[in-house]
């Protein structure tokens, strides 16, 4: 009966009808694959005493097993940043070579970091973004200092700089552990969140770039107090964006604290960071389209607008004041439409002036220039034309147009209050 058995199964492939070559066949499984994202705060996280670092490094890969053994990483830092802490390298190094200690006052053995390859500044900036080289530098780091799938590429510096060396790093062996250190308020409220990373084509935002979720994110507010003002400042606008869209108590908090915060009260800007982190991490997570397949992309209010911007001034205008003049731009084009109160309008632009952020800028005067840049957002986003606008604090609605004549009225009223 066994024999009769095994007989019958060993024969059953023979019984099955090969496809005919004229004949359609399919197949069409569906396939989930896990990921987990990790992000931290934290302040000072080269102290050797700090060990948020060393636990980044024995958090396995989803699904994998990590050899530490064979581990290497390299570092890529933001010039801007080694010009504010030049001391940066050499902190670095100790770091990872030093028996930290514990939280328990134990000792954590070495074999738990990496071997230390490389650090290396790379351009800062939007400049990061404008070509390959960056991240034509990167893959050849990799491939210099052996670092394989199961090491580490190490990120430290604003949006633009995680972009493009996490650009070469999730495409050096069809993806390299990337570890970002976010060291701009923008970077730290908003982009450092993103499971995304690109350069732009000319005057195009973004337009080379894949998703590829980092192996973990570090923010350390520390860095955030060597950022020039104009920097210090951008990030925020990110927070009203968000705070607009999610959370009516925050934009309440901010309005609030917006003089301190522009004064640079670390008491009152980072738990207004930490809160727009968390918001911007919880839409990627939790609102079902972390790789951005639908046409609509709430996360992006303002920034159809502020995109144009950035290439009509060949990225002079920084990302986030660009944010700043796009979230108020879409705010009164909400009020002129008749969708959203001009109280609620005003009290938006009021925000965005007392964080020392623009709403207007001259270049807005070329309308037809300005609303071509629809046309590429759409193309950016898939489908069909959708922007979100306003109904309220908190209360965005997707629209799928946008009139001029209704775009112009709402520009002239950036000078309301001025």
């Amino acid at each position: 009966m066994i024999h009769g058995s095994i007989e019958r199964s060993l024969c059953l492939p023979c019984s099955i009808t090969m496809p005919n070559a004229r004949r359609t066949t399919s197949l069409d499984t569906p396939l989930s694959v896990h990921f987990r994202h990790r992000v931290t705060f934290t302040h000072d996280v080269f102290s050797v005493t700090n060990p948020t670092l060393r636990s980044v490094f024995d958090l396995p890969t989803s699904g994998a097993q990590s050899d530490s053994t064979n581990q290497r990483a390299i570092v890529f830092v933001d010039s801007n940043v080694l010009a504010a802490t030049p001391s940066l390298p050499n902190d670095i190094q100790t770091y990872m070579t030093h028996v930290a200690t514990g939280e328990h006052g134990s000792k954590a053995g070495k074999h738990s970091l990496p071997e230390l390859a490389m650090v290396e500044s790379v351009i800062g900036g939007e400049a990061a973004k404008q070509s390959m080289n960056v991240t034509d530098r990167v893959i050849r780091a990799i491939d210099e200092h052996r670092i394989d799938r199961q090491s580490y590429v190490i990120a430290i510096g604003g949006g633009a700089v995680l972009d493009a060396v996490g650009f070469g790093a999730s495409i050096a062996h069809r993806g390299v552990r990337l570890v970002r250190l976010p060291t701009t308020t923008l970077a730290q409220d908003d982009a450092g969140m993103a499971v995304k990373n690109a350069i732009n084509l000319g005057p195009k935002k973004n337009f080379v770039g894949n998703f590829s979720f980092p192996h973990a994110v570090v923010c350390d507010t520390a860095f955030l107090q060597s950022t020039p003002d104009w920097s210090w400042a951008g990030g925020f606008s990110e927070a009203v964006k968000i705070a607009l869209l999610r959370d009516q108590e925050l934009f309440t908090r901010i309005e609030r604290d917006a003089q301190a915060i522009a004064a640079r009260s670390m008491d009152a800007a980072i738990p207004v960071i930490i809160r727009s982190a968390e918001l911007h991490y919880r839409h990627i997570m939790e609102g079902g389209d972390p790789f951005e397949t639908h046409s609509a992309r709430p996360l992006d209010f303002g920034h159809w607008l502020a995109h144009r911007l950035e290439g009509m001034t060949g990225g002079a205008l920084p990302h986030g004041q660009a944010v700043a003049i796009g979230v108020a731009i879409d705010t009164l084009y909400s009020e002129c439409a008749g969708i959203m109160r001009s109280e609620d309008a005003r009290r938006v632009v009021a925000v965005l002036r007392a964080l020392a952020l623009p709403v207007t800028h001259p270049l807005l005067s070329d309308i037809d220039r300005v609303f071509a840049g629809l046309a590429e957002f759409r193309e950016h986003l898939g489908g069909r034309l959708t922007i979100t606008l306003l109904r309220g604090i908190s209360d965005p609605i997707d629209v799928h147009s946008i009139d001029p004549n209704i775009l112009r009225t709402a520009i002239a009223l950036t000078s309301r209050d001025a």
